[in-house]
């Protein structure tokens, strides 16, 4: 194993949960390019020993004898499951969360000036001496789709009093920036209205956010991946904004070493990795076998909450009067060139397209392309759209958590058709591979909360919504663990340990999510190697 972080040790006394990659069968999986686990144990009541040696687990029965000088785990009868992996990550963006200013329980603008008032407020107070005032603000979360009121920029400069200030959209795709912070990131002027900058201007303003003043490159990135750990992540696919294939290997060896990271690349970054033929599952130089070449990301529309996504249908009060059905921010023949490239290129694709109308594009130029990958997010998928998947073999990385918000948005905006909003179910069914992620920053980095989401589809005491789209939380687990199957001889050493069964039976959807959501990992090990233990 090429991982020289690789660790050998023996775990005593572990029930091995059984597991279905991607939700499916394994037949299903590897019909689709996934890894197979027709040779793994359909998972065993007794504990049993398991023997990870270099990064891979080597043995696996009840009291194997240790090896001399063998490092011993003690699992003391708790549940072992494959790593759990975050599909969908912003990483950059979600370590930077832990210094931002929570704007998440804002339910109007007025609120959202009310947090920003008080913050600077705070900040003056606790910096008596000195000039504070150049130091950037930056909050994170706000949702105005069902706002009574709208922001405006003039209403914002005036609460910054100078103050650079960018609040962030809790699904990234618009920010309501001041007018000092629009100098600073480069972004025009802006009218009066809303303040609002949206969709690909703003997708390009993001990495200069680590420029504004008062801000750390680094900040929050050890807490995001210790508390990752700490739920039993061994991996992420991060599309953060960002030549990430090479700030991964440097972070790495700076320490920040426990995930396996699956690096994506946008458009802009995508003839420097085709120029240094890194290809699909590549290990990336420098990486200590952490970090290998993921897909080329290309967003061709917007978001739910923004009203931008990209829909057959009008919207009942567009969020861009000027796009009555959202934005398709790439052209289809500009996307089929992308996913053309990126497969002559040894590369995967994956697809940003929420609306029906932009997942309709996506699906054509797979089609016309030849290309695989996934459709990010696909909330919004028609009974045809399901079927050309299948045929396809695209995979649907979808964010469960993300319809705890969007349920209530999705009911205004799309009335009529949330049927076929969020539909696990169908897809599943239908044969196609799920793989479950966060979008964090948008949701957090917790899959658990991203099961649970898909098991019980309610955040709160309300009925679940659409329950005939719910998943067993036996497929939500498959569909989080990379498409790895039941531990096993010959499986990466990526485990994490848990303190209860997580499919122990349930009378109900909604008993079934609160024992994922409430699951209390023990330990995680990535190729052997602890990089979380609270036994």
């Amino acid at each position: 194993m090429s991982d020289d972080l690789a660790a050998s040790v023996l775990v005593r006394q572990a029930r091995l949960v059984p597991v279905r990659p991607g939700g499916l069968g394994s037949g299903a999986a590897a019909a689709v390019g996934g890894p197979a686990a027709v040779d793994a144990p359909a998972g065993v009541d007794a504990p049993v020993d398991v023997r990870i040696t270099d990064g891979v687990i080597t043995a696996v029965g009840p009291r194997l004898p240790r090896a001399a000088g063998e490092e011993v785990l003690e699992a003391e009868g708790r549940w072992a499951v494959p790593g759990l992996w975050d599909n969908h990550v912003h990483m950059g963006q979600w370590a930077a969360t832990f210094g931002r200013l929570n704007l998440s329980a804002a339910v109007s603008a007025t609120e959202v000036l009310d947090l920003v008032t008080a913050a600077l407020a705070r900040r003056r107070m606790s910096h008596t001496s000195g000039d504070r005032s150049a130091a950037a603000l930056v909050g994170f979360g706000f949702r105005d789709a069902l706002w009574a009121d709208r922001p405006s920029l003039a209403a914002l400069d005036a609460v910054a009093a100078g103050t650079p200030v960018v609040l962030l959209s809790g699904d990234v795709h618009c920010g309501w920036v001041s007018s000092t912070a629009r100098a600073l990131l480069g972004l025009p002027a802006g009218s009066q209205d809303d303040g609002l900058v949206r969709e690909t201007p703003w997708f390009e303003a993001l990495p200069r956010l680590a420029t504004l003043p008062g801000t750390t490159a680094d900040a929050g990135y050890r807490e995001a991946l210790t508390g990752a750990a700490a739920r039993g992540v061994v991996g992420v696919v991060d599309f953060e904004f960002a030549p990430n294939e090479q700030a991964w290997p440097e972070r790495i060896n700076r320490g920040l070493d426990l995930l396996r990271v699956r690096t994506g690349v946008y458009p802009d970054h995508l003839q420097d990795v085709l120029d240094r033929d890194l290809r699909a599952g590549m290990t990336v130089l420098g990486s200590r076998g952490l970090v290998t070449m993921g897909p080329l990301k290309v967003i061709t529309d917007g978001a739910l909450n923004t009203r931008t996504a990209h829909c057959r249908a009008p919207y009942p009060v567009p969020g861009d009067p000027a796009h009555p059905r959202g934005v398709q921010a790439v052209p289809p023949d500009e996307l089929e060139i992308l996913l053309h490239r990126a497969t002559e290129g040894g590369l995967k694709v994956a697809v940003h397209a929420i609306g029906d109308a932009a997942v309709g594009h996506a699906l054509a130029a797979f089609t016309a392309t030849g290309a695989y990958g996934s459709i990010e997010h696909a909330q919004l998928v028609t009974p045809d759209d399901v079927a050309m998947m299948v045929r396809l073999g695209v995979v649907a990385s979808v964010q469960p958590a993300h319809l705890l918000d969007d349920r209530d948005v999705a009911d205004r905006v799309w009335p009529g058709r949330t049927r076929h909003a969020f539909a696990f179910r169908d897809l599943l069914d239908a044969g196609v591979v799920l793989a479950l992620g966060s979008d964090a920053p948008v949701a957090p980095l917790d899959p658990w909360l991203a099961m649970a989401a898909a098991v019980h589809r309610s955040g709160d005491d309300r009925a679940p919504w659409h329950p005939e789209q719910q998943l067993t939380a036996a497929e939500a687990l498959g569909a989080s663990t990379d498409r790895r199957g039941t531990l096993a001889v010959g499986s990466a050493g990526d485990v994490a340990l848990l303190d209860a069964d997580p499919l122990a039976p349930s009378v109900t959807p909604a008993e079934a999510a609160a024992r994922l959501r409430g699951m209390r990992v023990a330990a995680t090990l990535v190729a052997g190697r602890v990089t979380h233990d609270a036994r």
